[in-house]
Parts: C-alpha cells; sequence; structure tokens
C-alpha cells in the first residue's frame, strides 16, 4: 500500500494531530514528518518497509428526510490540501457536532454535502461509501435511495466513483446499468490498523493526489488499473437475515417467507444480494463497458488461521504472519505473487494449498447476514489433521 486516507480529518482533535504530524509530499499527498516516520519504521520487518503517502480523507454520516422518507446515507470526502480540509470543517461545525466522533452524524442532506465540498476546493471530491450497505448507504434497503440522482439531484454529475463495499464484488454492481459511467472503486473501510487494506483500489498514473483525481473523473478513467476485493460473501451484509435469531437467509428464502424471519416473525434485514437483484437491469455475467479486472483475496492472518485452526488473533498466526512478512515480502506479494513453495518452507504445506484456493477462487464462506461476517471454509477437517497426505499443489 502506498497511499492510505487519513480518516476523521473533520474532527478537530485529529486535524490537529495531522497537522503535526504531517507534512507536503508530492502535489495532494501527505508523509509523516522524519522524526515520526523512524518511529513508524521500528519493529516493521525490512521487506515490509517502503515510502506511504497519506490522502485527506473523511467519512460524513448524513441523516436526513428527502422524497418523503427517512435517509441515511453514508459518504467518503477527499481534499487536496489542509486549507480545504478546514473550509469543510467550518462549514460542517456550524450544521452539527463534529466534537463526538470521528464520522460526525450530520442532519445534513447528501446533496448539500456535496455542494460544501465542491465549493471548498476544485479537487475535493465526494464518494458515496459501501453504497449497497442495508442502514447507511445510497442503495441501503432500509433507508437508500434506488437511483443515484434521487440522492444528488442536479449535483448528480460532479459524483464520478462509486465505492462498492466489502458485501459486493465488482460483477454485482455490472448489472445495473446506471451505474456504467462510474469509476467503481474498493476502500477497506478499516476501524482499526489490521483492516487496512483488506480492500483497495489500484492505480498505473502520476503519483499524486491530481492523479487519482483524473483516473476517476476522466471520460476514460485512463490510470484506474482495478480493485482488490473482500470475497463479497465475507461481506457482513451478503445475504438477508435476522441476526439475534441466528437465521441466515438466501434471497430466495426471504422471498418464500415474504421478508418475514421464521423464527421470530418480525422483518428480516434485506442484505445487499437482494437489493442488487431489485435494482439489476442485466442478468449475472454482464460486464460493464468501463469494467476492470478485480482481485478477491482473504486477509493473511485470516489464511493462517484458517490452515493452524486457530483464531487469526492468535500468538501462533501473529508469529507466523511476521515470519512470513520478514522473509518473503508484503502480504499484498504473499497473497498474490509469492510463489507456494516458499509459502510451504515457512507455514506449511496446508498454508500453501489455502493460499492457493484463495488464488483460484476455490473458497468456500458461510455467506454474512444483518451485520455478522461470513465465516470462511478452507479446508476440511481431514486435511488439518493430516490425514489426506497425498494433497498436491498445483
Amino acid at each position: 500500500m502506498q497511499v492510505v486516507g487519513t480518516g476523521d480529518f473533520v474532527h478537530p482533535a485529529w486535524l490537529k494531530e495531522l497537522q503535526e504530524r504531517l507534512e507536503p509530499a508530492e502535489a495532494g499527498f501527505f508523509k509523516l514528518k522524519p522524526d515520526y516516520d523512524r518511529e513508524a519504521r521500528k519493529g516493521l520487518p525490512l521487506a515490509c518497509r517502503g515510502d506511504v503517502r497519506f490522502i485527506l480523507s473523511c467519512e460524513i454520516s448524513n441523516i436526513y428526510k428527502r422524497l418523503d422518507k427517512v435517509r441515511k446515507v453514508h459518504n467518503v470526502i477527499f481534499a487536496p490540501s489542509f486549507a480545504a480540509a478546514e473550509r469543510i470543517q467550518s462549514r460542517l461545525s456550524s450544521i452539527g457536532n463534529i466534537h463526538s466522533d470521528g464520522r460526525p452524524i450530520l442532519g445534513l442532506d447528501s446533496h448539500d454535502l456535496l455542494e460544501i465540498v465542491l465549493e471548498s476546493d476544485p479537487f475535493s471530491y465526494l464518494v458515496p461509501a459501501h453504497i449497497w450497505t442495508p442502514w447507511f448507504s445510497v442503495f441501503g434497503s432500509q433507508s437508500g435511495f434506488d437511483h443515484i440522482e434521487d440522492c444528488f439531484g442536479d449535483l448528480t454529475k460532479h459524483v464520478f466513483a462509486l465505492e462498492t463495499g466489502l458485501s459486493s464484488d465488482p460483477p454485482m454492481n455490472w448489472r445495473l446499468g446506471q451505474l456504467d459511467s462510474f469509476a467503481l472503486v474498493s476502500n477497506s473501510d478499516a476501524h482499526s490498523a489490521a483492516k487496512l487494506g483488506r480492500e483497495s483500489t489500484i492505480y498505473n498514473t502520476d503519483f499524486s493526489y491530481q492523479g487519482i483525481y483524473r483516473a476517476l473523473a476522466g471520460s476514460h478513467q485512463d490510470g484506474l488499473e482495478g480493485t482488490v476485493e473482500f470475497f463479497p460473501e465475507e461481506g457482513k451484509y451478503h445475504y438477508d437475515g435476522h441476526r439475534l435469531c441466528r437465521k441466515r437467509m438466501h434471497p430466495k428464502e426471504t422471498k418464500q417467507a415474504d421478508g418475514v424471519c421464521p423464527v421470530c416473525g418480525k422483518p428480516v434485514t434485506v442484505g445487499v444480494m437482494s437489493r442488487v437483484e431489485d435494482l439489476a437491469d442485466f442478468p449475472e455475467g454482464r460486464k460493464s463497458p468501463r469494467w476492470r479486472p478485480y482481485h478477491s483475496l482473504i486477509p493473511l492472518a485470516e489464511i493462517i488461521g484458517e490452515a493452524k485452526d486457530v483464531a487469526p488473533g492468535s500468538q501462533t498466526v501473529q508469529k507466523i504472519f511476521m515470519d512470513i512478512l520478514g522473509r518473503l515480502g508484503n502480504e499484498m506479494y504473499v497473497l498474490r505473487e509469492a510463489p507456494l513453495k516458499d509459502i510451504e518452507k515457512i507455514g506449511g504445506s496446508l498454508l500453501a494449498e489455502c493460499v492457493r484456493r484463495v488464488r483460484s477462487g476455490t473458497v468456500s464462506i458461510a455467506a454474512g447476514y444483518d451485520g455478522e461476517y461470513g465465516t470462511i471454509s478452507l479446508l476440511s477437517q481431514k486435511e488439518r489433521d493430516g490425514q489426506d497426505n497425498q494433497m498436491t499443489l498445483f
């Protein structure tokens, strides 16, 4: 990862810390000041050390009434300078409380937020966040819209990118003709450091804020190479269901049950798969005219945990994880390119086989629903127990 969003720049204390610890780098990018950079590099494996740049970003929770319904939409905003960030912060501070949460909750229409962003700087922009999440997104089944234009009105032309979220992947989004003109991006939506990079966007453009901006906003999206994705089934809202009743439901089951949980009789949370099906105007398998390649991955710690049959956060996993990074390279390289024989030498044959299966898409996942992440299965218990000694690595 070469570029990471700062998050939360609207929060006064966090913006102050960003200003204290960052300094300008390439146009619109920032880097850690030397003292902080040296401190950050301590303990990092040599193979993982590199120059990281930061882009000023923030997520806003917009809750408001439009078209006779309460809407709840999360939007991510980007700014090319501290001056632009301060202008946005100043405007939002007059609207609601920006001190209590890094992601402020504002009674502000998404259209009006976009207007504030556009007025802050010609290169500031807004991306609707995780657009299919049921409760807080532009297409959410509980409080969203059926069309982007219904959300942003006359300013829709200034929205040029959409974040697809953990519970959907590009092929699901390609089924909607109304999304053909938008760049589809993937961000990690990380609320903790370990989640950084679980989804990301790949660029081949000028190494600058403006380079990314042009890749997304340009008519041909030149420089936008593709995305790294969760398997969408692993996302928290892929299927429908009711978490309290431990009831996971395929969209077909939901329709058969008239949208009601068969355990308690209450309405289920309609997930991303159902919502895409409701709004899609093309069958599965269709590609958007501006489609880009994508790579579905599972975080390395989760794969190690699966191979060793222990929790991803365990000491066993962390030891192997750091050993692999130190000897082979960064996590993205290990997941996508490292020779399987090298992975086997460090983590064993089961781990190498798990990585192979992820690369080939041979993954079994009990789909996530109603806020519960999907459960990954890459190996049978027989394979973990070493009873299948004829396993071959292809």
